[in-house]
């Protein structure tokens, strides 16, 4: 029998079945023996012949005697520990909450609920019409009711389904005085499960409004979707819509139709923000048979949803990338909403794709696979070409309503006016300055946080950078309150008022960030009602969700965030989007920064004009002629896509080849060279099949993260099962570097 347990990098397991324990059943949990340390796994595998000069150690104890984790999450599971080179016990340890496989969790919520008894019911009518006593005790007499029992007998007589002891005692009833009832036989008292409700902080109540009349190019798609999904086999549909197009309504009505079938839909959002929207949604046309699932919930919320999920209670799950472990069978229907979104790849171990472990999840469990972006990878539309994804475009908007016009800012000619302090250009502020004027609303993005991005010494050009990461820490606060912060592992340390290396006092704030952008507004307009939304204003729980309501009741004129507010939100009264640096990624080295700032500004500008009201942009760039901007201003997504095609085959990048990179720590840069050399060429021997090629290795572009240096080397091909092979054989060869190497199959990020 093969087990996997929740250590980093560990394959299965194999252990010997307790003789007097029933056969073993592939989900369950069990507790296993691991060197001198007790833990708990998951049955992989029942069927398992080991060699029999083996010697196992036996199993400690069975938790369960049917499958905890669906076997059909336990494949799909197994799949991905084999395809991004991890540990099996890792990937389940990601599809379950927090601490459930110990059960050592936020169990499920009870409350103790107490009810009239038929004796409780005759003294609460007497107690009505006139003086009543409790049954008699040992003494054999009567006992005359007091005030506080005669009240609860009174509240409890008119909710025949009974109370809460909480409400009794909001109400005055003690405890004391529940125990005299339940002692007397009057009350009886149980305990049920309480559902803690993710919906009310993670979700807005939306009424039901039924099903919309659909646009005729709504209607067309699904006219080529519904087959698909009735035909309950596997397929992949790249649904490809502008910004406005109805993409959402046309998940929906899938969903509706696999319900009606008796199985299942899975709806996933790239990132918590996008979350309560959909959710409304759904839980307004589906009801109470809809859970939510993403890492935003508390942990009792996540315990309670999940085990809705995979007690049946559930028919449609809306989540985040882990929600594509939701443990349900009978799945007809997956949905990945803004595809395109580099969040759906996690980037720790075990570091998959979420929406590629959701078209293996379909392939796996018979189910229509629905891709949903404005601006589709270059994968996936790379794959619709190709004829292994069905095609289905929408070319309008809803009510036809137009695009917004775009204004490009070329912020030299800015700088060359202005200065170069200016972060809003002037037609920006005389836009915002009309929309508030109008009762509009305005949306201004800058996908970088904080006050400034960096601190310079004029003098020496030193940069103030964080000690244990090799970048430049960015500032946050002004004043006393200033502190110069790392992104990457939250080092903080008050602003110098001094260069530290040559004791120089011209340090200068380079760059800006979201904060800076709510300090410009704020003094430019001061009676505006102006919001931020990045990830220093949302860290509590349920504040995003609060700021986002806020801003859609239109209590706030002006909102500036991050990428979280760049893709699909529906505010109708924004009609003017400020795009503040629109080529701030372009200078990362990663071959993926074109087609990320292509994306960016095609979302956020399809934020304007989503009502009534026609929509402006206003995109400030330094590079208008760089095709990505470009392309991206003008809603030009074939023109973009040919030309990144062209350099992503020039140069043997994906979704042309396959990729591996490596990332070897070691405590200084030479040693994690010396390392990363070392498994580069055993990855080299171990190649067989079609050329594969390795670059580097080399020191990684971010060199130096929370005090280790970092050393990095690519594997890129056409074959992949050849080359994952070869990762996982060089790491096999070298176990002590295995433990301070990552690896990253099909990397979304070069860094």
């Amino acid at each position: 029998m093969s087990v996997a347990v929740p250590v980093p990098a560990l394959d299965v397991l194999t252990y010997r079945w307790p003789e007097a324990a029933a056969a073993p059943v592939v989900g369950a949990r069990v507790d296993v023996p691991l060197g001198p340390r007790r833990l708990t796994g998951i049955v992989v595998a029942a069927d398992v012949t080991p060699d029999p000069a083996m010697k196992l150690r036996e199993v400690l104890a069975v938790r369960d005697d049917t499958a905890f984790v669906p076997p059909a999450l336990v494949a799909l599971a197994t799949w991905v520990a084999d395809y991004y080179i991890a540990g099996p016990g890792d990937v389940l340890t990601s599809a379950l909450p927090p601490r459930v496989l110990t059960g050592d969790a936020t169990t499920f919520k009870r409350r103790r609920v107490a009810r009239l008894t038929a004796l409780g019911a005759d003294v609460a009518a007497q107690a009505a019409v006139g003086p009543a006593c409790l049954p008699p005790g040992d003494d054999a007499a009567p006992v005359r009711l007091g005030a506080r029992q005669r009240e609860a007998l009174t509240l409890l007589a008119a909710a025949p389904g009974g109370l809460p002891a909480s409400v009794l005692a909001e109400r005055g009833v003690s405890s004391a005085t529940l125990a005299r009832l339940v002692q007397s036989g009057v009350v009886a008292v149980h305990h049920e499960t309480v559902h803690r409700d993710p919906f009310a902080a993670h979700a807005p109540a939306l009424a039901d409004t039924g099903p919309p009349v659909l646009t005729e190019e709504q209607r067309a798609a699904l006219d080529v979707l519904e087959p698909l999904a009735d035909a309950a086999a596997y397929r992949v549909a790249l649904l490809k819509g502008v910004t406005g197009s109805g993409k959402t309504e046309i998940y929906l009505a899938l969903a509706e139709r696999v319900r009606q079938q008796g199985r299942r839909a899975l709806l996933l959002v790239p990132e918590i923000a996008l979350t309560p929207a959909l959710a409304g949604r759904v839980r307004a046309r589906f009801g109470d048979r809809v859970a939510i699932q993403h890492s935003g919930l508390s942990d009792g919320e996540r315990h309670d949803q999940w085990h809705r999920v995979r007690t049946g209670e559930v028919d449609v799950v809306v989540g985040t990338r882990s929600a594509v472990f939701a443990p349900f069978d009978s799945v007809g229907l997956i949905v990945v909403d803004e595809e395109h979104d580099t969040s759906y790849k996690q980037d720790e171990m075990p570091r998959y794709h979420g929406r590629d472990v959701a078209i293996v999840r379909g392939r796996q469990q018979g189910a229509l696979v629905v891709l949903g972006s404005a601006t589709p990878s270059l994968e996936s539309f790379h794959n619709a070409q190709r004829g292994r994804y069905t095609l289905v475009s929408l070319e309008r908007r809803v009510a036809d309503r137009p695009m917004a016009d775009v204004h490009v800012v070329n912020m030299r000619d800015e700088w060359a006016a202005a200065g170069a302090d200016v972060t809003l250009s002037r037609f920006l502020i005389d836009g915002i300055e009309q929309r508030l004027a109008a009762g509009e609303q305005a949306l201004v993005l800058l996908n970088r946080r904080g006050i400034s991005s960096a601190v310079l010494c004029r003098q020496c050009g030193n940069t103030i950078e964080c000690p244990h990461c090799s970048v430049s820490m960015t500032v946050h606060g002004t004043g006393r309150r200033a502190r110069a912060r790392c992104h990457y592992c939250d080092f903080a340390q008050t602003v110098p008022e001094a260069c530290p290396q040559c004791a120089a006092p011209y340090l200068e704030h380079l760059g800006v960030g979201t904060e800076r952008v709510e300090q410009d507004l704020r003094a430019r307009f001061p009676e505006a009602r102006i919001g931020r939304v990045d990830r220093d204003t949302v860290s509590t729980r349920g504040s995003l969700t609060a700021i986002l309501a806020t801003f859609g009741r239109r209590e706030l004129d002006v909102l500036v965030g991050t990428q979280m507010i760049a893709k699909g939100h529906d505010f109708p009264f924004v009609t003017l989007v400020g795009v503040v640096s629109a080529d701030v990624g372009l200078g990362l080295p990663d071959f993926r920064a074109a087609e990320r700032t292509f994306q960016l500004i095609t979302q956020v500008v399809g934020r304007a004009g989503r009502g009534e009201r026609r929509g402006e942009a206003c995109v400030q760039t330094f590079f208008p002629t760089h095709y990505a901007v470009r392309c991206g201003c003008a809603q030009d997504y074939a023109t973009f896509v040919t030309q990144e095609l062209e350099f992503r085959t020039a140069l043997r990048y994906p979704p042309v080849t396959a990729m591996i990179n490596v990332v070897v720590r070691g405590t200084t840069l030479e040693q994690a060279l010396d390392a990363a050399g070392a498994l580069a060429r055993e990855v080299a021997r171990g190649i067989t099949g079609r050329p594969i090629v390795l670059l580097g290795p080399a020191p990684a572009p971010l060199m130096k993260l929370r005090g280790e240096h970092r050393a990095q080397f690519f594997v890129k091909g056409g074959d992949r099962v050849a080359m994952n092979a070869a990762v996982r054989g060089a790491l096999a060869a070298h176990p002590a570097l295995a433990r301070r190497t990552a690896i990253d199959v099909d990397p979304v990020s070069m860094l």
